[in-house]
């Protein structure tokens, strides 16, 4: 079964929403100049709300970084009571192997020879944890660090989907193509943020987020 990982949540009763409506994984987002960026403060009384609401059913909580310090990234973790960490910008992979498997790397490669060699790169700090997927895999944009509502390509998902073990697919997903990208690359979990919005950025569409999450569940 795909899992579903809904990303950009701020606010504790979006956040209880989606993880009622089926959600595996909620992301954090601490890069600032995103519109779906949080506060320290914010974020933690949404997994301290998380937590006392749902008890061992609280979804996965993961933190989305952009060229933050392992030092930074851990401090935040600590405090919030994530589980993982998405490493989105440019880090190597000896940032993400001083997380001590805590963390997977997010790429967004331009053709397929970036993306085997992505691959490649990062394979040695894969998370061994099964909660974590191994990689995410984005669509390529120039400027924008993920969250571009762009389409990553098929070709390069299928690929990385057979090098990795545990691969997360996000880019430009929605209700209306994210069964058929499941029944085409089968990837670990999906990865939606803009797609179960209604204008908004960061409060997600009860309407929007359950379609989403029923058309994973029927297609994996």
């Amino acid at each position: 079964m795909t899992k579903v990982k809904i990303c950009g949540i701020r606010t504790l009763e979006n956040a209880l929403m989606t993880a009622r409506a089926g959600a595996d994984l909620l992301g954090l987002n601490f890069y600032a100049p995103s519109p779906r960026s949080l506060e320290l403060e914010a974020a933690c009384e949404i997994g301290a709300g998380l937590r006392q609401a749902l008890g061992a059913d609280c979804p996965t909580l993961v933190g989305v970084f952009v060229n933050q310090s392992a030092e930074d990234m851990c401090r935040i973790m600590a405090a919030v009571g994530l589980d993982f960490a998405q490493l989105s910008g440019d880090e190597l992979p000896e940032t993400l192997l001083a997380m001590q498997g805590r963390a997977f790397k997010a790429i967004r490669p331009r053709a397929l020879h970036d993306a085997v060699n992505a691959v490649a790169e990062y394979a040695a700090s894969f998370p061994a944890d099964e909660r974590a997927p191994s990689i995410l895999v984005d669509a390529y944009h120039p400027r924008l660090y993920g969250g571009s509502g762009e389409t990553a390509s098929l070709t390069v998902a299928a690929t990385i989907q057979q090098a990795a073990p545990r691969m997360m697919l996000a880019g430009g997903l929605a209700a209306d193509n994210v069964a058929e990208r499941v029944r085409a690359i089968r990837p670990w979990s999906v990865d939606v943020a803009s797609g179960v919005e209604a204008g908004i950025p960061g409060i997600k569409d009860g309407d929007k987020l359950r379609a989403f999450i029923q058309a994973v569940r029927t297609a994996s």
